[in-house]
């Protein structure tokens, strides 16, 4: 190592010494002279060791890799993030459909499994296709079948906060609509939702989003789908152009250390025909329908989540509450089996309904929650039809108490018990539902 007093000998060493008879003045004069030799001798030496330093660095360093060009960079190359998401249950409820009073539902809802079943599995995956777009698809397996839930890319790069989406993907209309039933909070979705779209509604056709750059959560979005699926129709998503568009705005933000919340509003629009619909008519024939006119829905939502100093790892709560209003107008053909009727008439709705539920995680791995639902059938007219499908005054309802054990991020075992009023005149079906979800693989991080 270099050391400045061996360099400050060997160069006083090496300087000519100046002669001994001199007075005071020669001497200070002489010495300031050799002061002077030397600083200027180590500044060069010391100049000579970094220049041969930086050179040997320069060797050794291993040459910097050039930037991708966008043609060659490929995001996650061969190694897509790839998850598969196993999902089985023990039920024990009243055997058939429990069809909620009042509502046109989807016709392809059939009746829950009892007993032991091995629920739809999702096969997920997912990457960076390149610097510009994003693509990932949700595959359910069922018994001897496999459907496409979610197929989509989304875009990277477009600036001022705007994302394009193309493809089939869940609506952004409502707040449960974008959940996956392995993350929803109770082992089946809400009334209001089973009524309003059967699970969750997926559109195929183009989102664009707009997320403002401002500190509070401000989020915009247009939708425009093909309209095939419930409240629309095959029928009437068969056309050129949208049959169906969807708008909804979002806003949120944190409350001090320990609070987050968001609100949002939602609207949607479809032009079903000859949408089919499962009616049990006042005698007693469960009866095939078919609806063609206009379909309106607006749904606002709002969640509010807890955690002690926004750490939910130990404790955290979560309210989630949402309510609708669904208006539909056009004609309804009423046509039951047992007598081969086949009549059309007017019909005319104005219905609502919303739920409200409370989670807690009481303790790391251990939650409990209580959910709600309520439907109003509001103002129906099924005009020439009233007499044989126009219910009496009801309004369905649901409580479910849940509580799940989650002894790691990858697995879930739940406990739930349901008491379900969906249908007037039947007795309440006290359910028990025992659920197993567990996660195989990576999968992303779920929305607020």
């Amino acid at each position: 190592m270099f050391k400045p007093t061996l360099l400050a000998a060997a160069l006083a060493c090496a300087l000519p010494l100046p002669a001994l008879a001199v007075s005071d003045a020669d001497l200070a004069a002489e010495l300031a002279k050799v002061r002077a030799e030397f600083d200027q001798k180590l500044k060069d030496l010391q100049a000579s060791y970094e220049a041969r330093l930086k050179e040997m660095e320069t060797r050794v360093a291993p040459p910097a890799e050039a930037a991708p060009t966008p043609s060659a960079s490929r995001g996650n190359d061969f190694n897509p993030e790839l998850s598969l998401i196993l999902q089985g249950s023990y039920a024990q409820r009243k055997a058939g459909e429990r069809r909620p009073t009042g509502f046109l539902r989807d016709a392809a809802i059939g009746a829950p499994t009892r007993g032991f079943s091995l629920g739809d599995s999702e096969l997920i995956l997912a990457a960076n296709v390149d610097p510009y777009f994003r693509g990932q698809a949700t595959v359910i397996l069922a018994d001897g079948q496999a459907n496409v839930e979610e197929a989509w890319f989304q875009t990277l790069s477009l600036d001022r906060g705007l994302t394009l989406k193309g493809g089939r993907f869940l609506s952004g209309t409502g707040y449960a609509n974008e959940q996956h039933p392995h993350a929803w909070d109770f082992a089946d979705n809400s009334l209001m939702y089973q009524t309003l779209f059967g699970e969750h509604l997926a559109q195929d056709g183009l989102q664009l989003k707009w997320l403002a750059p401002s500190d509070t959560f401000v989020e915009l979005g247009l939708e425009a789908g093909r309209g095939a699926a419930f409240p629309g129709s095959s029928n009437g998503g068969d056309k050129n152009g949208a049959g169906s568009w969807a708008l909804f705005g979002h806003i949120g933000d944190d409350f001090g250390d320990s609070n987050a919340w968001r609100a949002g509003l939602s609207w949607l629009s479809a032009r079903p025909r000859d949408r089919e619909s499962r009616i049990l008519d006042q005698f007693g024939f469960d009866t095939r329908n078919q609806f063609s006119g206009r379909s309106k829905t607006w749904i606002a939502d709002f969640i509010w989540k807890w955690a002690p100093d926004g750490n939910p790892k130990a404790r955290n709560f979560k309210f989630q509450s949402e309510i609708f209003q669904r208006d539909e107008e056009g004609k309804l053909i009423y046509d039951t089996a047992a007598t081969g009727a086949n009549t059309p008439g007017a019909y005319r709705a104005r219905q609502s309904g919303w739920y409200a539920q409370g989670v807690y995680q009481f303790l790391p791995r251990w939650r409990a929650g209580l959910r709600y639902d309520r439907l109003n059938s509001g103002s129906l007219d099924y005009g020439a039809n009233n007499a044989a499908l126009l219910p009496a005054a009801y309004s369905p309802s649901k409580w479910s108490l849940m509580a799940d054990w989650s002894p790691s991020e990858f697995s879930r075992l739940r406990l739930q018990l349901a008491r379900d009023r969906a249908m007037q005149g039947n007795p309440d079906d006290q359910q028990i539902t025992l659920q197993y979800i567990h996660s195989l693989g990576s999968h992303g991080a779920h929305k607020f």
